[in-house]
């Protein structure tokens, strides 16, 4: 709790602090992809990082003494990659060299993760690593995809959070793990009210790229623990929406990298939903997988991940199929 309200109370700080600045070097203009039709500071990431990484990083020393080298890598490439997404926000980075350096950050957290936490034992170490170093890249920037709308990521993040602090509690995530998970939470609602609907500043690709690679390196501390059905469960509706957007853009020979307005959540406040209908739905629907997910640690068995992975799909595709919807 403690962790939350200081990480909270930074950011809330930290945030009006940056705006000025963020005004005059990183002015988000409207494009094909956005929900804002004025220009608006991006770049708040910087406070939410900020404010995640160092009062988690107090916290972990404080009670938990000395890290492995490991948690210090997931801190440190959280900062490279935040870089990157710094740059980004302010000169465009092309398509190659901005994947590559996002694999480079990605691939030392998994470099850095001990051989004998594994998910799968029978599959070869590399193989396994290969599969998730192209999964974590995805997530990574899925949550930049998704970070489109505002109180879209506060919606997805809070209660995310929220059910790995809980987890941790009952011994289902390191220490670690939920200091980071409490901080980050408690970060992004520092910064809730500054991007509440009409947003006065965004995340940034500063903010998202760097939220995914924390929130990806909790699931995989989830995964290791074999928990592999709540580690997809927590995050679904974001797997959901932009994979199957992507699937359908490949379908049709988009060019993905190509800015879009073609997600779900997207095509909700096109076919009538406010945006607070949009973000208050999937907020309900992250607190009803977070439900899930809890229930398949307590089960403890492949039979109800199963029937609580098939139950998550389908609440999920009740709220896709409602953006999908337009309103009468």
């Amino acid at each position: 709790m403690a962790v939350g309200i200081a990480a909270a109370a930074l950011c809330a700080a930290l945030t009006p602090v940056l705006r000025p600045l963020l005004v005059r070097y990183a002015l988000a203009r409207p494009n094909a992809r956005s929900s804002h039709v004025v220009p608006t500071p991006q770049g708040a990431g910087i406070a939410v990082i900020g404010a995640t990484l160092l009062v988690a990083g107090i916290a972990i020393l404080s009670v938990l003494g000395a890290q492995p080298l490991a948690l210090w890598t997931v801190f440190g490439a959280t900062v490279g990659i935040a870089a990157i997404g710094a740059a980004d926000d302010l000169h465009p980075i092309s398509v190659a060299p901005r994947l590559a350096m996002q694999a480079i950050a990605v691939g030392a957290v998994l470099f850095a993760i001990p051989a004998d936490l594994r998910i799968v034992n029978d599959f070869p170490i590399w193989l396994e690593r290969g599969v998730l170093l192209l999964a974590a890249l995805w997530f990574v920037n899925l949550v930049n995809f998704m970070d489109g709308l505002d109180w879209m990521t506060v919606a997805e993040v809070v209660p995310v959070t929220g059910a790995l602090v809980v987890i941790g509690l009952f011994g289902g995530l390191p220490a670690s793990a939920t200091f980071v998970a409490a901080a980050l939470g408690g970060a992004m609602i520092g910064f809730a009210p500054f991007n509440r609907p009409v947003a006065r500043v965004f995340l940034g690709d500063v903010g998202s790229l760097p939220i995914g690679l924390l929130l990806g390196w909790c699931f995989l501390e989830l995964a290791f623990r074999q928990h592999l059905a709540a580690a997809i469960l927590l995050p679904l509706y974001y797997l959901a929406d932009a994979t199957i957007t992507l699937l359908r853009r490949l379908a049709k020979r988009e060019a993905v990298w190509l800015a879009h307005r073609s997600h779900f959540y997207q095509r909700a406040t096109d076919n009538g939903f406010t945006v607070l209908q949009v973000v208050g739905r999937v907020f309900v629907l992250n607190i009803g997988l977070a439900m899930l997910a809890g229930l398949s640690i307590y089960l403890d068995s492949t039979g109800a991940d199963l029937g609580l992975l098939a139950a998550g799909a389908v609440i999920v595709a009740v709220v896709l199929r409602q953006f999908s919807t337009p309103q009468r």
